[in-house]
Formats: structure tokens, C-alpha cells, sequence
């Protein structure tokens, strides 16, 4: 098994909520909060360092919201994360009508709610975080019958998954890290979607389709910055772009981006400091 970086992050004062909304900006697969300590954990692939996170966190003490604060990294052995996260992980009633249940978690579902059953596997999409929320919320309002939809950084698969279950007649999802992709196809079997969901491991340019009616895109400012055209090809006219990973503070930079390859506002959806914009081609 592959072993994973890990960086640890202290701060006076600690707020774990806060320390791990900064760290989940960043393209990391996963985050334990400990009593005193906030532990992120990538691939040693990943392009994210010390310094990355050093840069956040300077951010907070220049809002003084901390007054100082540690990173410590090191490489560890893979061992079963998943089991070590399974206790803090609990079932989402994200709204009344959509809930997100852990596989290894027991919920009564009440009628007419629609469960998303995810067994998380260190990929970013438990509902635990604020714009898992938000791009659920979204999709329940704009999900149409027979809309064919593309999940950009999938994840768990949990978006697709849900837009399936919310009448979406074909989803196609994409990640390029491979666990996500493994743990997204068996998100797939779980829930009964796998007919309707193509799950696919690589890039946005790989997706060889370009008439998607939806597309959402749960990852971070700069790569949805990066990847404007390519979700822009993508998308029929009139068809409906779904973004977050995005902090109030982003935006403006966002919105010029889109504004600029003509689309519009149709609705901003808050969260604490996160966001998901809804825009239309």
C-alpha cells in the first residue's frame, strides 16, 4: 500500500472547524480533527507542502483569528484510515428530502427522502463538509428528468449519485485519483446507480462528450479558474454550471472569470465562509 503525507497543524487559539474549512480548499483526500490537532492527510504525489498550508494559516493570523500556529509534515505507512474515521462520521440529513448515510451507519428513512448510501474511503464527499452540502442543495433545486450530467472531481461519487436519484437520466464522473474512482464505482453499486453513472478516472479533457444539460464541480478556486474552458465546451447552450471548494473571498475572482466566457448568475448559496455559485451558459 502507498504511503500518504501527513501534516499536522496546532494553532492558539484552536478552532478545528476553521483550520480544516482552510485545508479542505486545498486538493487533500482527507482530514481527522483530533482535541488539540487538525490532521491532513495527501498523496505523496500531491503538489501540496508545508509551505501551502503555512500560507493559509498566515492568512488567519493576519484576520487575527489565531495568534500563532504549528505545521509539522512527515511521510507515514497507508494503514485503514476509513476505520479510523468511521466513528466520527455520522449520517447527513443534508435536506429533508436528501441523506447521506455512511454504509457502515443504520437510518430510518422517512418518505419520500432520498438516501445516498457512501462507504467514504478517504475521498472528499461525506456531506461532512459545508459544500458537499451546498452542491447537494443546488442540485436538488436544479436537476431536471432526462438532464444528462458531468461531476467534475468526483470524489465519492456522491454528486452524481444523487443527481441519478433526482431524475438526471445519465451522469458521467470523473477524478484523477484513483481511489476516488475505485471507491466512486463502488458508491455506484450501492446505491443501484451503476447502469446510470459512467465512472471515469483522469482528466476534464478526457470526457469526450460536449452536451452535457448540467455539470457540477466541487474542487478549489484556482483549478476551476484553470479548467473554465473546458467545463465551458462541455456544456449546452442554456445548460447549467454548478461550482464550489469556494470561500466568500473568491468571488468576484470566479464570477469575472465566467462572466467572461458569458455566463450568468443565476443564484449564490452561502455556507460559513463557503460558497457555490449557480451559473448559467
Amino acid at each position: 500500500m502507498r504511503p500518504y503525507k501527513k501534516f499536522t497543524v496546532t494553532a492558539d487559539p484552536f478552532n478545528p472547524e476553521l483550520i480544516s474549512g482552510l485545508l479542505w480548499s486545498l486538493e487533500i483526500e482527507g482530514i481527522g480533527e483530533e482535541s488539540d490537532r487538525v490532521e491532513a492527510f495527501t498523496s505523496p504525489r500531491s503538489k501540496i507542502d508545508g509551505d501551502k498550508i503555512k500560507s493559509l494559516m498566515e492568512q488567519l493570523v493576519s484576520q487575527k483569528l489565531i495568534s500563532n500556529f504549528n505545521i509539522k509534515e512527515e511521510l507515514i505507512e497507508n494503514k485503514n484510515w476509513n476505520a479510523e474515521w468511521e466513528k466520527d462520521i455520522n449520517v447527513i440529513e443534508v435536506t429533508d428530502k436528501i441523506v447521506i448515510k455512511p454504509s457502515f451507519k443504520k437510518y430510518s428513512a422517512k418518505k419520500d427522502q432520498i438516501i445516498l448510501e457512501i462507504n467514504p474511503k478517504m475521498s472528499f464527499g461525506t456531506g461532512e463538509h459545508q459544500t458537499t452540502k451546498l452542491m447537494l442543495r443546488a442540485l436538488e433545486k436544479y436537476v431536471k428528468k432526462e438532464m444528462k450530467m458531468l461531476d467534475v472531481g468526483t470524489g465519492t461519487g456522491v454528486l452524481a449519485i444523487a443527481s441519478v436519484k433526482l431524475g438526471a437520466a445519465s451522469a458521467t464522473a470523473i477524478d484523477n485519483d484513483e481511489w476516488s474512482y475505485l471507491n466512486a464505482k463502488e458508491n455506484c453499486l450501492l446505491n443501484g446507480t451503476g447502469l446510470k453513472v459512467e465512472i471515469l478516472l483522469g482528466e476534464i479533457n478526457e470526457v469526450k462528450e460536449k452536451n452535457f444539460d448540467l455539470i457540477s464541480a466541487n474542487i478549489q478556486k484556482n483549478t476551476l479558474i484553470d479548467m473554465a474552458e473546458e467545463l465551458q465546451c462541455r456544456l449546452k447552450k442554456k445548460g447549467i454550471l454548478i461550482l464550489s471548494g469556494l470561500l466568500k473571498e473568491d468571488e468576484s475572482e470566479i464570477l469575472n472569470k465566467y462572466y467572461n466566457l458569458d455566463f450568468k448568475l443565476l443564484e449564490l448559496i452561502g455556507m460559513d465562509e463557503w460558497i457555490a455559485i449557480v451559473l448559467k451558459f
